[in-house]
């Protein structure tokens, strides 16, 4: 009897062992290695058209869930909400070409596409780079960087048209909005739209962090996390109306969530009550002073 409680508890752990070996080759992984540009690239890449933005159903768990990636947690958006940055930008190519995507769709390193940790999938963006004035536009369909100071990863053929290929380089990326998409504007006019004001940039480059305007601001809470901060604005951006702007300032060792400018402390006040009357947050006045010249 024992020796058959033995056997039966030994094949219990084979099938165990099978099982999830079956689970780990359901979802492929790249093989080792370095990744790098295709050995053939096709001719005439730069002339590939950027992504055609349309309304797409944002998902519901699977991709937006929150997860964790080396120890950090991210929490994907989960409502259309405009989103603007500034930070690296890196690409990835042949390594990935053709395995699944955090939406499931096989990665095309020839297509305009790209990932991000936190924009709802699937979204478009607007990728600019500042250093030769360049600009695509991109589906987000897959999740990552996780480097430091990255803050979206490139097709290899987005990272050619707009001249990154040869490393990290700073980029400023807009999230567009189904509204905007609704609107009818075209990819060229979306791509002329300028960064939404007030959205917080994710590890900025040093010397680019967002420095807060001149005037009477609505603080509405401070935090040591950003994912707790960017919840906090998000919530502002969704419940409240007439705002300037809600942005995540880091100052003091804090990433404080505040409103504004108002150009007037009574401005301010005023938009404090009706804040607090529709969405129950409560808020501390704030004036700021501008910079002294020669700084």
């Amino acid at each position: 009897m024992n020796r058959l409680r033995h056997l039966n508890a030994l094949l219990a752990s084979v099938l165990l062992v099978a099982l999830a070996l079956g689970g780990c080759a359901s979802r492929p992984r790249a093989p080792a290695g370095a990744d790098g540009p295709p050995l053939r690239p096709p001719a005439d890449l730069e002339q590939v058209p950027d992504a055609e933005p349309r309304v797409e159903p944002l998902r519901v768990g699977g991709p937006n869930k929150p997860y964790e990636v080396f120890g950090q947690r991210y929490v994907p958006m989960s409502a259309d909400l405009p989103w603007a940055e500034r930070g690296g930008a890196s690409w990835y190519g042949r390594k990935f070409h053709g395995l699944p995507t955090s939406s499931g769709e096989p990665y095309d390193m020839y297509a305009m596409t790209a990932a991000h940790k936190t924009m709802p999938i699937p979204s478009y963006a607007r990728v600019r780079n500042p250093a030769n004035g360049r600009e695509v536009i991109v589906r987000i369909n897959d999740r990552g960087p996780f480097a430091e100071g990255r803050v979206i990863d490139l097709s290899y053929t987005a990272a050619l048209k707009l001249g990154v290929l040869r490393g990290v380089a700073p980029v400023e990326v807009r999230r567009l909005t189904h509204g905007e998409i609704r609107a009818g504007l075209t990819p060229r006019a979306l791509a002329s739209l300028a960064p939404t004001p007030g959205l917080p940039a994710d590890d900025p480059a040093p010397g680019e962090r967002p420095q807060a305007e001149a005037g009477f601001w609505l603080q509405l809470g401070a935090f040591r996390q950003r994912e707790g901060a960017v919840q906090l604005q998000q919530r502002a951006l969704r419940e409240a109306e007439g705002l300037p702007g809600v942005a995540v300032l880091e100052e003091a060792g804090l990433l404080r969530v505040q409103a504004g400018p108002f150009a007037t402390r009574e401005a301010a006040l005023a938009a404090a009550q009706q804040l607090q009357q529709r969405s129950g947050l409560a808020t501390l006045v704030l004036q700021r002073l501008a910079p002294p010249l020669g700084r």
